[in-house]
């Protein structure tokens, strides 16, 4: 599928368009969790309590790829409209030389210190084995692994997110079946998941490298022969920031849920908190696909000065979410003890305590989709650091303020409440800035 980023957008045609997207994300979301899946049925709760534990830190530094491919795609796009393609394939390859060296260095750093790291966010005994067990095998692949998290935002300003979910199913189908072989077949366990994930990852990040770089490459994205402009990485990485420091925030949010929760409720709270991780992950799948989908869609038209289709983008952007966003929250409702016993169905306890938090926790997907997209367009619009206000603030500042006061006030609901209070706080500042830079962007 080849989409046309200056065409003028009706609802269907923006559905239409951003349906790829979608699908590459929630594919991901689906194959990022069967690890979780396999640990939790055929090793235990102590390796899944570890993978929970691990992840956020790993997510940390892995974030720097969704900065590069996000705030470099929303540059390339906006260049586009401006008309220099030869300009925006130059910042394309200079992005991804970026990425490969960036994710060898910090490969190195994450095998050293996995350990101190582990050590840092709480593991102690066999988790803190598991942890580093984890760690370390996925540390080799983080080159590859920066490289997919790029790609996946760099399809639809190449005008092909089709082939972006072609390949998030190879490697999400590639995933499960070496899952399934490594953990349930070899009782490899831990270390069968992190070699499962590190193959996929691979795949997802090292074929895109050559399509670019072929002669089978048809779209309007190309590496070619260029130099290092640091004006124009800088330009990126803080179009980017926002994305960067809401992971980052995200990471440093899971850890104090952890924390919370080790103190509150014990290994079974971590737990059922990697639970919602991994099934909320699904779920902000769609948000983020439409996010990723559309982004290069409004950069590329504000680059081209065309602020109707702009004000229309945005319109339909928020009616979209606001309609995708209550269907995903009854939907969570009505399924929130099956789906909870697909991970701990083996122990009724735990069940019990998942489900619960799983109906509080996901109140938060009713409106969450507008705080996404309203921080994704102002990346779209290059303005990293207004964008970077809007998750720093949601994540950082109001879920960490509400996971460490609500405890004191309500009990333990208080931490699966945090994020529904949270995100109501955010909305409220999403549409105050969206208010006030009404007229700067003539949206």
């Amino acid at each position: 599928m080849k989409v046309e980023l200056s065409r003028h957008y009706q609802y269907k045609h923006l559905v239409l368009t951003v349906i790829p997207s979608i699908l590459m994300f929630l594919v991901t979301s689906v194959y990022s969790i069967v690890d979780g899946l396999f640990v939790s049925n055929y090793a235990g709760t102590t390796p899944f309590a570890a993978i929970s534990l691990i992840w956020p830190g790993i997510m940390l530094i892995g974030s720097l790829g969704i900065m590069i491919g996000t705030g470099g795609a929303a540059l390339v796009a906006k260049t586009k409209g401006e008309g220099n393609l030869q300009r925006a394939n130059e910042i394309f390859t200079m992005l991804i030389r970026l990425a490969v060296i960036g994710g060898i260095l910090l490969s190195i750093l994450m095998f050293t210190f996995m350990r101190p790291l582990s050590q840092v966010l709480g593991a102690e005994g066999q988790m803190l084995s598991d942890c580093v067990t984890y760690g370390r095998i996925l540390s080799v692949s983080f080159t590859p692994f920066l490289l997919h998290l790029m790609f996946n935002s760099f399809f639809m300003a190449a005008e092909r997110p089709a082939l972006g979910t072609k390949l998030s199913v190879v490697c999400g189908v590639t995933n499960m079946i070496l899952d399934f072989l490594f953990i349930a077949i070899f009782h490899w366990g831990i270390a069968g998941a992190a070699i499962a994930t590190a193959i996929g990852q691979a795949i997802g990040g090292l074929y895109p490298l050559y399509y670019f770089a072929s002669q089978r490459n048809k779209s309007s994205l190309h590496i070619v022969p260029t130099r290092f402009d640091w004006k124009s990485i800088r330009q990126s990485c803080l179009n980017g920031s926002s994305e960067y420091v809401g992971n980052i925030a995200l990471s440093i949010v899971s850890i104090c849920y952890n924390v919370q929760l080790i103190h509150y409720i014990g290994e079974d709270g971590v737990a059922t908190y990697g639970i919602l991780m991994y099934v909320a992950y699904i779920y902000a799948a769609v948000f983020i696909g439409y996010n990723v989908g559309v982004s290069p869609i409004i950069s590329y038209h504000y680059g081209a000065g065309n602020r109707q289709e702009l004000h229309s983008l945005l319109v339909k952007s928020l009616v979209i979410l606001s309609v995708g966003g209550t269907a995903l929250t009854l939907m969570a409702e009505l399924l929130s003890r099956q789906t909870s016993a697909i991970f701990v169905g083996y122990d009724p306890e735990l069940l019990d305590l998942t489900t619960r938090a799983f109906r509080i926790y996901m109140v938060s997907f009713m409106i969450c989709g507008i705080n996404l997209f309203v921080s994704a367009f102002f990346t779209a619009l290059n303005n990293g650091v207004v964008s970077a206000l809007a998750a720093f603030t949601r994540t950082l500042i109001f879920e960490v303020g509400a996971v460490f006061l609500l405890p004191h006030i309500i009990g333990i609901d208080g931490i699966w409440w945090s994020v529904d209070l949270a995100d109501l706080l955010a909305l409220i500042m999403s549409i105050i800035l969206l208010a006030h830079f009404r007229r700067r962007y003539g949206y």
